[in-house]
């Protein structure tokens, strides 16, 4: 063995370890948590809460190695730190997994879309990758996956599947102040890949997903805790050297400015933004691991005060809090779904609530036993009322068995459930149509019996159905008449999507650009791209808002990006969504005010009153819904002429 060995590895303090509490950092994770919480329920108030997660995975690569430092120096076998992992993170997560599934059987409908690839993901730590190959988006408000907030559990365990490999190499053969450049230049490599992969105007999904391209942070984190290995600024009575002065002197201004800034962050920088792809989230995590530092000195004022009891109370159950929080709340959603007067805050309240007495329930009675006794544990509190008495023992082993059978069989049924989804069909029979559309040269059009060539809106029931009686008779929806649609470009969301066959029949030769999850910001750079290489026609028609708010300057961008040439169709948007309002008042008023050159297809007001015709997520046409759809942008189409 070289001189660097383990007689010279110092083991770092960590909780576990017993040597200090590290201050502040379970008042980070609280923080963390309660961003990305607030992003998912409210996504309005704080767009860029997700970064919560970057903060995770600085606190976790920090932590982590700091442990592997600790067992390393101890010459313990790899397989306890990994044993040590599963028993911290297996029982929160089959518990959420089998109940959430158990769960979504009864609650029914689009929630069981997918559910059997996620669960796969779950237990083999892939989800990341599973949405990957499934082309699944992390950002769409359409069609959530049930378990989607997995992937980030699937990030961090496939990183430490090799970073024990990789520290063990460190610690033992290179010398103490060399140690931090591999995860450095291995943070810099994942930056540079996300840049690179980063699809501009696109849906940022793969390399927010993608392990190569979001390990980062975590990568940081352990290049800090190597940095830090064996410094004196651990050890509050040590000598003060150089280091230890700028510490002492700089650490509590540095941690409150990145406190600050990284709060600025969560509040105005939404998940559309390409700045997050291109070094944004590099800044966070950077960010985040002057945080670290800054908090858990000695003596940190600043560690004291993120160390309060509520956040710490919160803090130390994050895991547990994180797992819980989105299927809970897509379930809730769901199940509340049906009932249009119910408010987004009495659903996310729900949520919240439901979330915290589960995420006490499994830290209480699982988790904490497990991780600090083992498996076993489970069954000992059993253990003294069986002795001498079989039947008891019997009875409760057969309760026992009944119990998981029972969770089990329903999550695998749900699993068989997920077939025939509405909004997976919708969706599946819009992108059959745009590829069929695309291989097949268009049929002639129709021409109209009073010789124009446009139509009129396709007329509806004399007494439409309220908006709240989704179960009222079906309207018979008259398609357009068709027309050439070869001049034609179509950006949207899901929704466009949903009505592409309808679209593709009322406008043989359209182009239709429509994917799940697209925002509105989206928009400019997909206008300007396909205008540079020739392939936007002459009309457009943009469906998009469903996904988030337009934001400043975007129409005024789009109708730069599209040209003087070219006229635009806006169709407004049918969502229980908090930025609907918004949305479609700003796109009335950008339409009045360009009335030469924009039309507006009213989809809200002729869907309003037929919700019939929608799914069951209330936002996604069906057959006829969707040739509702293409008859307001027929008539939208005719005022432009």
């Amino acid at each position: 063995m070289s001189a660097h060995s383990y007689s010279e590895v110092a083991p770092l303090p960590a909780p576990t370890q017993g040597r200090r509490h590290l201050a502040g950092l379970d008042g980070l994770r609280a923080l963390a948590v309660l961003a990305v919480i607030a992003y998912h329920y409210a996504p309005a108030g704080m767009p860029g809460g997700f970064i919560g997660v970057d903060v995770f995975f600085v606190i976790s690569g920090f932590l982590i190695t700091g442990l592997l430092v600790g067992s390393i120096g101890r010459r313990e076998p790899m397989g306890r730190f990994w044993l040590r992992r599963a028993r911290r993170l297996l029982p929160a997560l089959v518990i959420v997994v089998l109940v959430c599934s158990t769960a979504a059987l009864f609650v029914g409908g689009d929630v069981l879309a997918g559910i059997g690839s996620q669960i796969g993901g779950a237990f083999t730590f892939s989800s990341n990758w599973v949405y990957i190959a499934l082309d699944q988006s992390y950002f769409t408000a359409d069609a959530p996956q049930l378990f989607r907030n997995l992937w980030s559990l699937a990030v961090e365990e496939q990183f430490y599947l090799l970073w024990p490999l990789l520290a063990v190499l460190l610690l033992t053969r290179m010398p103490r102040r060399g140690r931090a450049i591999l995860p450095i230049v291995l943070a810099f490599v994942s930056v540079l890949l996300m840049v690179v992969l980063y699809p501009q105007g696109g849906d940022p999904s793969r390399v927010y997903y993608g392990t190569d391209t979001h390990f980062f942070g975590l990568a940081l984190g352990a290049a800090l805790a190597l940095m830090l290995d064996g410094s004196a600024r651990w050890d509050p009575y040590g000598t003060e050297s150089g280091g230890e002065r700028f510490t002492r002197r700089w650490a509590p201004a540095i941690g409150v400015l990145a406190l600050a800034l990284l709060a600025v962050y969560a509040v105005f920088v939404p998940d559309t933004s390409p700045f997050n792809y291109d070094g944004g989230l590099l800044l966070v995590s950077l960010l985040a691991a002057a945080l670290v530092w800054s908090v858990t000195r000695s003596g940190s004022v600043l560690g004291r005060v993120l160390d309060m009891r509520p956040l710490r109370a919160i803090g130390v159950r994050s895991y547990g809090l994180y797992l819980w929080h989105w299927p809970v709340f897509v379930l809730v959603t769901a199940a509340f779904a049906v009932r249009t007067d119910a408010s987004p805050w009495t659903v996310s309240l729900i949520a919240l609530a439901i979330s915290a007495v589960a995420t006490w329930l499994s830290y209480r009675f699982i988790e904490t036993p497990v991780r600090t006794k083992g498996f076993g544990v489970l069954s000992r509190p059993f253990s003294g009322a069986w002795r001498g008495r079989p039947a008891l023992l019997a009875a409760t082993g057969a309760a026992s068995v009944l119990l998981v059978v029972g969770v089990v069989g329903t999550s695998a049924a749900a699993i068989e459930g997920t077939k025939g989804t509405a909004a997976q069909q919708q969706i599946e029979a819009g992108q059959r149509a745009i590829e069929q559309a695309r291989r097949s040269p268009p049929p002639a059009p129709t021409a109209p019996p009073s010789g124009r060539t446009g139509s009129t809106p396709a007329p509806l029931p004399s007494k439409p159905a309220p908006a709240s009686s989704p179960s009222a008779a079906p309207a018979t929806v008259t398609p357009p008449t068709p027309r050439d649609g070869s001049q034609i470009s179509a950006i949207g969301d899901s929704v466009m999507l949903a009505s592409a066959p309808a679209l593709v029949q009322a406008f043989p030769g359209i182009d239709i650009d429509a994917v799940v999850s697209r925002s509105p910001r989206d928009a400019p750079g997909i206008l300007a791209q396909k205008a540079k290489a020739g392939t936007l026609r002459s009309t457009v028609i943009i469906g998009l808002g469903t996904n988030g708010y337009l934001g400043t300057g975007t129409l005024d961008r789009d109708l730069a990006a599209v040209g003087p040439d070219r006229r635009i169709v806006f169709v407004n948007i049918y969502a229980d969504r908090p930025w609907l309002g918004e949305v479609d008042d700003d796109l009335a008023a950008f339409v009045t005010a360009h009335p030469n050159t924009t039309a507006l297809a009213d989809w809200h007001d002729a869907i309003a009153s037929h919700v019939n015709l929608l799914g069951p997520d209330h936002i996604h046409p069906g057959g006829e819904g969707g040739v509702l759809y293409a008859s307001c942008v027929a008539s939208a189409l005719d005022r432009l002429r």
